[in-house]
Formats: C-alpha cells, structure tokens, sequence
C-alpha cells in the first residue's frame, strides 16, 4: 500500500469524503468486473458494486490495515457475490449481440468478435463452445465459480484468490481443480472433436 493510499484511508475514516471518493475511483472498475466475471449480467454486477461501496463505505473504520486495501475490499466483492447468487436464484444470460457499455468501451460483444472474418460454421461452433462454457460455469459451486472466474477471466494468482477470499492456497486449488476438471468433463464433447 502506497503512503498516498494510507493517507486516503486514515481520512476516509474521519469521514472525508473526496478521499474516500478517490479510493473508490481507484478500484471501481476492478469491483465491476470482478462482479460481472462471476455474475455476467450487468444489472447485476452494477447492483453488487453499489452494495459493495455501500459496505466499504459502513466499514472503512474498520480497516486495521492488516492487508492491503485492495484485498481488504476484494474480500468484500467476493463475499457479497456470493451473497448476491445464493439469494437470487434466477440469472439473465448475456445476449451475444449485447453491446459493451460505454465504459467498457475496450471491449466487445461476442458475435462482433465472431463477426471478424470467421466463416459461418466456425462461428456456429465458436457459438455452440461458448454456451457450452457459460453452461459448465454455471453448474459450478458459488467458490469454484468464483475461483475460477478470478483466475481466468481476472488473470488473479492462486495466492491473490486466497488473500482476497480469506482462505489458504490449498483450498483456492483444489476448488480450481475441482472446477477445471468439471469443465473438462462439461466440455468433453469439444475435447474429442479431430
């Protein structure tokens, strides 16, 4: 944590709200897509990130800073992703002609993606795969999903997932194996294709 960071905090805690503004600017994008990694409806993801601010917000003056902040504030995000699912037993799945959102402009949609000169039954496969893996990630347990959207959409280390979801590293792997095998095992028809 950067002596500018440790300032924003300790006037964060005294209740100045510019600092805890920047915090937030900081880390909001990060927030957002760790919620959309594990969710992927973007209503949603936006609802999560507002009741994760709105948490970091009621506790600021409880960080000890025994971790990092960022930790501190991923532990949060994931805490209340996994709130978030197991109190909402519907989920919206992502259109493949959704638009990215004007923040996300970095982005783009899948069948844009699909659309970049790929022949028509390779776009019904890359498709069919597609829904496939949204499938399998479905199916998995609210801690493998949230390992492995860390590890795979978010590009997060092993010892990183442990940090921020308070566990140690045996556990986030063998969640993440767990997880990886039950793909391979959801995915097995892709697999044995020639």
């Amino acid at each position: 944590m950067t002596k500018e960071e440790n300032n924003l905090i300790l006037a964060a805690q005294k209740g100045d709200r510019a600092a805890f503004e920047e915090l937030i600017y900081r880390y909001d994008k990060n927030v957002l897509g760790i919620a959309y990694s594990f969710i992927k409806n973007n209503e949603d993801a936006k609802d999560i990130y507002q009741e994760v601010f709105l948490r970091v917000f009621k506790g600021i003056n409880n960080f000890e800073f025994r971790s990092e902040f960022s930790t501190w504030l991923f532990r949060i995000t994931t805490n209340v992703c996994l709130t978030y699912r197991s109190q909402k037993k519907k989920f919206a799945y992502t259109s493949l002609d959704d638009e990215p959102d004007a923040d996300e402009s970095e982005q783009r949609s899948l069948s844009e993606l699909l659309s970049d000169g790929a022949a028509t039954d390779s776009k019904a496969l890359n498709s069919e795969v597609s829904a496939k893996i949204e499938n399998g990630i479905e199916k998995l347990s609210p801690q493998q999903k949230l390992v492995f959207t860390l590890k795979h959409y978010q590009g997060y280390k092993i010892k990183e997932i442990a940090s921020i979801m308070n566990c140690s590293e045996g556990t986030v792997k063998n969640y993440l194996f767990i997880a990886t095998q039950k793909m391979r095992d959801h995915l097995k028809v892709f697999m044995d294709m020639d």
